[in-house]
């Protein structure tokens, strides 16, 4: 009965994408500062990986979406949330490192160069697990 109605892939992908936005939206309500930040290292990394995926796959539209929101998560989330006024030479350096990500992403997307995804991957992997390391300690100072 019920495989009937949801037979189609385009449904199959809509309910898909509605438990992932419920989970969002869950998990983002209830993080803490630092949590959001590593969400939006995750979600960098995982876009990273599907716009790969996409160009190795000659799937172009699905690239460009990938590429798009890559972008997107660096300068809407990571870049934006840099304290440039207080935050020091860390922050300038990673303002800097954001905005040539930035570039390389603007790159691979327009030249299909693999490359410069993987360098974009590698370029935010340990800012990320920096980032994902001292979350323990962020949460002790804070309770």
């Amino acid at each position: 009965m019920f495989a009937a109605t949801f037979s189609q892939p385009r449904a199959q992908h809509s309910l898909a994408h509605a438990y992932q936005q419920v989970g969002l939206e869950t998990a983002t309500a209830n993080a803490t500062p630092h949590k959001l930040i590593e969400m939006l290292f995750d979600g960098f990394a995982d876009a990273v990986a599907r716009a790969r995926g996409a160009m190795l796959g000659r799937q172009i539209e699905a690239k460009g979406r990938a590429i798009s929101h890559a972008a997107r998560i660096v300068e809407e989330g990571l870049k934006a949330s840099l304290n440039l006024k207080d935050g020091g030479k860390i922050a300038a350096d990673l303002d800097a490192l954001y905005a040539y990500i930035g570039l390389r992403l603007t790159f691979a997307n327009l030249h299909n160069d693999v490359g410069a995804l993987d360098e974009c991957a590698r370029l935010m992997e340990p800012v990320r697990s920096a980032w994902a390391e001292i979350g323990p300690r962020v949460t002790a100072r804070a309770q």
